[in-house]
């Protein structure tokens, strides 16, 4: 098996909240490098994160997220000095494999964190392929005040509600002033674009589509290997319903970095949305495996690949899943009285198309049939069929 490890956020010893983002960055970044390691088993940020702030031994982080290696340590910025601290321990043993303290300048920090992934590389004895050590050649803004800019920004991204995103957006917008050529705050700036559109936070979605996937291009333009630069065109590839594009686009990313839990997850929708749900299914089960605390939403994808496949007891067993942690969902609700209406259970799909209605009283099958990117607009009806037949729509 593979070697597995998991990064803590690094704790911020500053005494000041406000420098979260900070250490939270640091520690971003060293996951996203060794996730790029092809021997690597790297656990997303997603899941390593729920950990911020609580006191765990290591040994219950490892079994809670399936990992033999943790990675922890600490952050303290005053003025123009930082000092890290890291140090890797073996969640088996809870023994010390490699520690060390770096007090450098800030215009270090580069050299530190990737001093860091050559440590961890070295105390694991990993042998670097010529892919890996390409991978792994640092990408990021030499400019310190856009690096800080860009750490602001993509911590308020990962919060997806409106108010961060807009603040995020100021924010990449100011660390691309300053260092017009720095690819990765270009593929987050493209992300904001991409969650208005996703959620319909702006105006005009088509406007924000277009948006995103000028700065996508651009990210791309300016640095081929990130993997988060694919990852956003790959978004707007698929809701613009460029189904090879955007299967390509997340094969890139998942090349570029083969940890990529969102990578895994946006090929499993690109390949959904093809009509290959087999393959759907095991790009699902790898976002899965990679980010155990993955978002909800993943659920209701695997419920509609095993929906396409014909398999309702397989979807109505997920959607369940889904429901327990997100009540006010009403696609997963939707699509239950659609899987109900396949499986003969008439009474119970009406009273869950009862419960899509009550929790969006604007539900409309047109307006989905509208926008969701189905190579082969049949299989949106299918769901539909699934309602005709309990009576829910003529």
């Amino acid at each position: 098996p593979k070697l597995s490890i998991a990064v803590l956020p690094f704790a911020n010893m500053s005494g000041d909240a406000e420098q979260d983002y900070f250490a939270d960055g640091i520690s971003e970044d060293i996951i996203t490098a060794l996730s790029k390691l092809s021997q690597l088993f790297v656990i997303a940020r997603n899941s390593s994160f729920t950990f911020k702030g609580q006191n765990v031994r290591v040994q219950e982080v490892g079994a809670k997220l399936g990992v033999r290696h943790v990675l922890e340590g600490s952050v303290r910025k005053s003025g123009n000095r930082v000092r890290i601290t890291a140090q890797l321990i073996d969640a088996t043993t809870g023994g010390h494999l490699w520690a060390e303290r770096f007090d450098r300048d800030l215009t270090d920090i580069f050299a530190v964190q990737d001093d860091v992934t050559q440590q961890i590389v070295g105390a694991l004895a990993l042998n670097l392929t010529e892919g890996d050590r390409q991978r792994l050649a640092p990408e990021h803004s030499r400019d310190t005040e856009a690096y800080d800019y860009f750490l602001r920004g993509r911590e308020l991204w990962h919060r997806l509600t409106r108010e961060t995103n807009i603040a995020a957006r100021d924010l990449l917008q100011r660390a691309i002033e300053l260092d017009p050529t720095f690819a990765s705050a270009h593929a987050f700036l493209a992300l904001t674009h991409g969650l208005d559109y996703l959620n319909r936070w702006s105006a005009s979605p088509s406007e924000s589509m277009a948006q995103a996937e000028e700065v996508a291009t651009q990210a791309v333009t300016l640095d081929g290997s990130n993997p988060w630069a694919h990852w956003a065109l790959a978004i707007t590839k698929l809701y613009t319903r460029r189904h090879d594009g955007a299967i390509n686009e997340a094969e890139r990313a998942i090349v570029l970095n083969p940890n990529f839990a969102e990578g895994h997850v946006i090929l499993g929708e690109a390949l959904y949305y093809s009509g290959r749900s087999e393959e759907a299914l095991e790009s699902f089960a790898r976002g899965k495996t990679l980010n155990p605390y993955f978002p909800d939403v993943l659920l209701h994808f695997q419920a509609l690949a095993q929906f396409q496949l014909g398999r309702y007891e397989e979807a109505v067993d997920l959607l369940m899943q889904r429901l327990a942690r997100n009540a006010v969902t009403d696609v997963s609700r939707a699509l239950l009285a659609a899987c109900y209406g396949h499986l003969g259970r008439f009474a119970e799909a009406r009273a869950a198309w009862e419960e899509v209605l009550r929790v969006n009283p604007d539900y409309s099958l047109e307006y989905r049939r509208k926008v969701l990117p189905y190579k082969n607009p049949a299989d949106f009806e299918v769901a539909v069929a699934g309602l005709r037949k309990a009576g829910i729509v003529q």
